[in-house]
């Protein structure tokens, strides 16, 4: 199974740095990334920290059996 990185670079930022190397740059700056606001980020983690409980909470057995035969299969294929 492939390993997935949960970040990815902006595809703007990986140019940047490539045209900067390639050009001998460092003069110029590379843009600043948002700063994140620190309500969202908390609310955010809240939700996906309580998230699959409550699914699993709200789905029958007969579902959540399915769900995870199809998951297997699909990690078997």
């Amino acid at each position: 199974m492939p390993k997935r990185s949960s970040s990815r670079k902006d595809p703007n930022l990986i140019a940047f740095d490539v045209v900067a190397k390639a050009t001998g740059g460092g003069q110029t700056k590379k843009p600043q990334e948002p700063e994140k606001n620190p309500a969202a980020v908390a609310l955010g983690r809240l939700g996906g920290l309580k998230g699959g409980k409550a699914r699993a909470a709200a789905l029958s057995d007969k579902r959540r059996t399915a769900i995870a035969k199809k998951a297997a299969k699909a990690r078997w294929k």
